[in-house]
Order: structure tokens, then sequence, then C-alpha cells
């Protein structure tokens, strides 16, 4: 599986549910132990009231001072410093009796009447204070008389408990709480993972497709796509078709024209050259060079429409083979050896014969001013040029002036008039390259002559 790139569709849909599932979960597991906290603390605090009163009706009622409740209620009143504690201490006479769990072991409470805080609506009043060994209580106080007398004595019935109990239960419930939620988070993040990577599946499908119609290995975008997308898939194949229905009828016309102005012109020069005055020289030559022109500009229009067409690929290994075997024969007299150093995956994203009018022209170039050797390299897709052929061409011969460099390549230059040719090739070239969207560019070769580098598109 690839690697995600920053921005892509794939990581953007990851990046923003993962991000909210990450945003989510932290604050749904606040809320959920905000509630869990407080409905412990309500119930401990539930308990200690209910305490606080069985002690209060059992030492109060029918006794005209406390007494030690009989039921203790709780079997950890007994244990010594144990975290639960009941006091009844008197308010109004300092002389009478306090009384205390077994768990106090004679040590006093604090209790909250003295700092003045309020009773609820239950009479009950609420304090986190130490016990006798420091630890953090919570209690709960409530004020009463002996024997419902409302004028008599007044008693603070006390019962406290740990807070600690309430912290190690609210503490293993969060414990508990963060692996539930980062196992969901992980199982959540990598849900999303698979969704966003299955979801988009078929947007790789129609790449692929589409590289393979780029490539000239289908000439249509097949196979099934979910409803969403089938629509695209309609109307891309109807675009591609509809291209090479605009390329036909462009051939078409381009090869009607040429074949309705070859017709008059080979009657002109035929007339023309019938007539041995200067006159019908004079036209012979403009008819020449009318055909010249015809030819050049019926060419340019027939590139213009090939370029355009999706899914054209050319091996240039199966161009340069038969184009060396070729010039070999023509240059035998000469014994010109060509040199190819091509990989056979390279491929040109064009029509054939447009390559080999490129090679050919070049190639015929290098061996007419050979000495020996030419040289032809290729490379495909590499760092300095990715999606791009670059191909090489260098001859031993004389080579270049920078002055000559820039003057070939004009239409109908042509710096020695003792080889053959008409000085169209190079100007065919570049018109051929630069309808690619390529480039191409003369200089010195290493091999003493001259080097033709150009670039044109990769499939």
């Amino acid at each position: 599986m690839e690697p995600m790139k920053l921005k892509s569709l794939a990581f953007r849909l990851f990046a923003t549910s993962a991000a909210w599932t990450l945003l989510v979960l932290p604050i749904a597991g606040l809320i959920i132990y905000e509630l869990y906290r407080d409905d412990v603390q309500a119930t401990f605090d539930a308990r200690l009231e209910k305490l606080v009163y069985a002690i209060a009706v059992d030492s109060m009622v029918g006794a005209a001072t406390p007494i030690a409740p009989n039921n203790r209620y709780e079997p950890l009143f007994e244990d010594i410093h144990s975290g639960w504690y009941w006091q009844i201490q008197p308010i109004d006479d300092a002389t009478a009796p306090r009384l205390g769990s077994a768990s106090l072991d004679g040590a006093e409470i604090d209790i909250p009447f003295r700092h003045n805080i309020k009773p609820d609506a239950n009479g009950a009043r609420w304090m986190n204070s130490t016990g006798p060994m420091g630890e953090q209580l919570r209690m709960v106080e409530v004020i009463d008389t002996p024997y419902y007398h409302r004028e008599g004595p007044r008693y603070s019935v006390l019962v406290a408990g740990p807070i600690d109990w309430l912290e190690s239960r609210v503490a293993n419930f969060l414990t508990r709480l963060a692996v539930a939620l980062a196992l969901t988070g992980i199982g959540l993040v990598t849900v999303t993972l698979f969704q966003v990577r299955f979801g988009l599946l078929p947007l790789q499908r129609i790449e692929q497709g589409l590289a393979e119609i780029r490539s000239g290995a289908a000439g249509k975008l097949d196979g099934e796509l979910p409803a969403e997308i089938e629509p695209l898939q309609v109307e891309l194949n109807a675009l591609i078709a509809s291209n090479q229905e605009i390329v036909d009828r462009a051939r078409t016309q381009v090869g009607n024209l040429a074949h309705a102005l070859k017709t008059p012109l080979a009657v002109i020069t035929n007339e023309a050259r019938e007539d041995k005055g200067p006159l019908g020289d004079k036209i012979a030559e403009q008819a020449e060079i009318m055909r010249d022109q015809v030819n050049h500009y019926l060419d340019r229009a027939r590139m213009a429409a090939q370029v355009r067409v999706i899914g054209r690929a050319t091996p240039v290994l199966d161009v340069l083979e038969p184009l060396k075997r070729a010039l070999e024969r023509i240059h035998r007299d000469r014994a010109i050896d060509i040199e190819i150093a091509c990989p056979p995956h390279v491929r040109f994203a064009g029509e054939r014969q447009d390559l080999e009018e490129i090679l050919g022209n070049v190639c015929d170039n290098a061996c007419k001013w050979a000495e020996s050797e030419v040289k032809v390299r290729v490379a495909a897709d590499n760092r300095r040029i990715p999606g791009r052929v670059e191909i090489t061409v260098e001859d031993d011969g004389p080579g270049l002036s920078d002055e000559e460099r820039a003057r070939i390549g004009k239409r109908g230059v042509r710096l020695d008039e003792t080889k053959p040719g008409s000085g169209l090739g190079l100007s065919i070239v570049t018109d051929l390259v630069q309808s690619y969207r390529g480039t191409l560019k003369l200089a010195p070769s290493t091999m003493g002559g001259l080097l033709v580098r150009m670039e044109l598109p990769s499939a």
C-alpha cells in the first residue's frame, strides 16, 4: 500500500476523520468521567447521610442523654483508624459525655458546627477535613436533642468516611475508561484508514485506466465503477471518442487539401518547364517553393492534430533499430558506424511516423557530416527530466561554430551546398519537436562534431 501524500484527497479525508475522532473521544471521556464522579460522590454522600440519621435515632430516642447505638451499621466502625467514624458530641453542655466509635480510639474529630457551616435542606452539614491519622475525611453532621426535647441540650451527631475510598473508585474507573477510549480511538482510526482506502479505490482504478489510455495500452476506460463515478467514466469515454473523431476528420481534410493542391501545382510546374524562357524557369522555381510550402504547412497541420490524440505511444528502440540499418546501407561506402544506447522500455508519447521523421532527419544529417561514427543516446524519466525522453545524437564531424548553430534550423538554410538536401530537414524536426511541447538544442560534441539534444514527452 502506497503512503498517502500530504496534498492527496485520501490524506485530507483521513486526517479530518482522525482529528475529529481524537478530539471527540477525550471530550466524551471527560464528560463520562465527571458524570461518574458526581454519581459516586452522590452515592457516597447518601451512604453517610443514611448512617448519620440512623445513629441519631438509635442514640437519642428514649434516653435523657445520648447512648451508644446498638446497631453499628458499618463493620469498619469497629476497626481502629479505619477511616470510618461516628461521633456524638455535646454542643451546649461541655460536661456532658462524648461518644465515639471504636475506630476513633478515643480521638476527637472537628465538627462542622464550629466552622459555621450552614445546613442543607435536610438539616445536614457537610465538610471535608482530616481524621486522627491525618487522612482526608468526608463528614456529615446533624444537630439533635435527646428524647425529642426541642429545648433540651443539643448534640452533634457526626459520621465520617474516607475520601480515599471515593478517589480510589474514581481512579480505577478513570483507568478503565482511558484504556477503553484508547482502544476505541485506535479502532476508529484504523477503520477510518480502511474506509478511506476502500472508498477511494475506484479513483485508483480510474488513474490506472487513464495511464493505460495515455500509454496506448487501452482505447477507453473499462471496468465496473460505483454509481457515483460511473457518469465520469461515460463522459471520459465520450471525450476520448470525440477527440478521435475530430482528429480523423482533420486528417481527412488535410489529405483532401493535399490532393487538391498537388495536382494544380504539378500542372503549373510541367507547363513552366516546357517553356524554356526565363518566365518559365521563374514560374517553375516559384511553383517548387509553393509545393514545399504547401507540404510544410500540411505537415504542421497533420502534426497538430496527431499530438493531441490520447493514447499514442511508440517504442523508441523499435524506430532506431531499422533506422540504423537503413542509414548504414545508405552510407556503406563511407563505413559510418552508428552506435545506439536505448533502454527497451522507453516509449515516446506520440505517433510513430513523427518520431521516425524526427530521428530520420537528425541521424541522416549526422551521418552526412560524420567522419566515421555517430552515437545516439536515449534516456527517460530521470530526476532531471521526469516524464520526458531525452535523445542525443552526436557525430565526429567538423562541427559548427556558434554563428552557424544560430543560423541552422531556419527554413531552407544550407551551410554546404555540396551536400544533398533542401535545407528543410532540421526545420521540420524543430516544428515537430515544438508541436509535442519538446525542446531541441544544438551544442558542440565531445567527439568533435555537432550534438543535437532533444526532449520529448515519454509514455
